[in-house]
């Protein structure tokens, strides 16, 4: 069986139902890797394909959001994005200053700011559910896979919370 949708295309599915897109977009001087995927794709409507859709249309603005929201953690001490930042400065020292796009002297909003989003994954069985519906996956050193922070959306692109990958 197959789903097919103006934006994506002919989605077919695998051979135990799951439903799988995969596209590499350009955002300013990244390349994101865009991953759509289900389990079963009868738990993927229209609308969810509508609102993935969205969400891959309006990255520029998504990635906006994304990175303000977590800013908005940096005066938490005790939230992830805080230790993200700390641990990225404990980790790369001297050679910090390699991966900023810019030194404005504020370490949390410099490092935010050169944060690569590497990955955006739909999870388009996630459509108007509670559990995130997209997940952008941002590290300052794309290299290293293990460092990243991911900022997770519902359907409708609002930010529902900044987590690492712990």
């Amino acid at each position: 069986m197959a789903i097919e949708h103006d934006f994506f295309g002919l989605l077919e599915s695998g051979p135990d139902g799951s439903i799988f897109w995969s596209e590499n977009v350009e955002l300013g001087d990244m390349t994101v890797t865009v991953d759509l995927t289900a389990p079963d794709q009868d738990d993927v409507s229209q609308d969810a394909l509508d609102a993935a859709a969205s969400i891959v249309s309006s990255l520029e603005e998504l990635d906006r959001r994304a990175r303000v929201a977590m800013l908005a953690e940096v005066d938490n001490r005790a939230s992830e994005v805080t230790e993200y930042i700390l641990m990225q400065q404990e980790q790369l020292g001297d050679e910090l200053e390699d991966f900023l796009v810019d030194i404005s002297g504020d370490a949390a909003v410099d490092i935010i700011r050169s944060m690569n989003l590497t990955s955006v994954t739909i999870l388009a069985d996630e459509h108007g559910g509670s559990d995130p519906f997209a997940v952008f996956e941002y590290a300052l050193d794309p290299d290293a896979a293990d460092d990243v922070l991911l900022v997770n959306l519902a359907s409708d692109g609002a930010i529902l919370s900044v987590t690492s990958a712990d």
